[in-house]
């Protein structure tokens, strides 16, 4: 494919996140070319299956797929070539208006419209709340767990957010873990680790630049027993509320920190479904 026709069959996907990335996977894996557009410091916490990682390390591999850091959209194309991800630093999508994608698909979850605007491309989708299909986007994809998860919505927004994460083993807002306090994480137990209920699994040194009071490490405790499917990345400055972690109750499936989760999966099918069946979609994937 010349650069000419993967700038025609572009899939822009802003954000790399767990839930994006099982959107990102899906479409490389029907052979869409695709470029990931990143902030230039990912807040995620399910690394181990997170293209964003690739900003971090240059270079990353969920399931198999490998995402590279590109600086350049010729670099992308060039990573494309090699049958791997680009990833671009570029968190105002400023990308968007020079390569003229022929879809856009906003992954952000920030659970508000960052800029994503209808005109971006034939086929403009953004996923869970903060979006109007119709409006901003030509279709919302559900994100919320239930029956509707996935569902592909032409009209109207998706559910609201609650806040409240979904049942897990009988386990539902236990299981994430946010920052107590603003400071610079320090981890003590990472992703895959068996923890117990009560154990400490990092702690938060609150940052004093301007201050002659040092104040003493901040602990970060599992709320219950598990492994450590998420935990934010050695060093982030974190502030107070950030979603810094997240313990998988089932002790019997040891390896779903390394796996896309069900829910990224449906929604990914969702955006596969919504490029689709979009009357100005591409004729055909390359």
């Amino acid at each position: 494919m010349t650069f000419a026709d993967w700038l025609k069959h572009l899939v822009i996907i802003r954000g790399g996140g767990d839930i994006a990335s099982g959107t990102i996977y899906k479409l490389f894996r029907c052979g869409f070319p695709l470029l990931v557009l990143e902030t230039e410091s990912p807040a995620c916490i399910r690394r181990t299956v997170s293209f964003c990682e690739a900003v971090t390390f240059g270079e990353t591999e969920v399931e198999g797929v490998t995402a590279k850091l590109a600086e350049t959209v010729e670099e992308a194309y060039k990573f494309y070539r090699e049958r791997k991800v680009p990833v671009m630093v570029d968190p105002r999508g400023l990308m968007i208006r020079e390569c003229r994608p022929a879809v856009v698909v906003d992954a952000i979850l920030a659970k508000r419209n960052l800029g994503t605007s209808i005109t971006d491309a034939p086929v403009v989708i953004g996923l869970g709340p903060g979006f109007v299909a119709g409006e901003d986007v030509h279709a919302v994809i559900e994100t919320k767990r239930g029956h509707d998860l996935g569902r592909v919505i032409h009209e109207g927004t998706a559910a609201p957010n609650t806040g409240i994460p979904g049942m897990i083993a009988g386990y539902g807002a236990e299981r994430v873990i946010h920052a107590p306090a603003e400071g610079i994480v320090h981890i003590l137990k990472d992703i895959g680790e068996v923890v117990t209920a009560g154990e400490e699994i990092a702690c938060i040194r609150p940052e004093m630049p301007h201050s002659s009071i040092i104040k003493d490490d901040i602990s970060v405790y599992a709320p219950i027993p598990g492994i450590i499917r998420g935990m934010i990345r050695e060093g982030f400055r974190v502030t107070e509320g950030l979603k810094m972690a997240d313990i998988d109750p089932r002790l019997s499936e040891k390896d779903n920190f390394r796996k896309i989760s069900d829910k990224a999966r449906c929604v990914a099918g969702g955006v596969l479904e919504a490029i689709w069946e979009t009357e100005n979609r591409p004729l055909s994937p390359p």
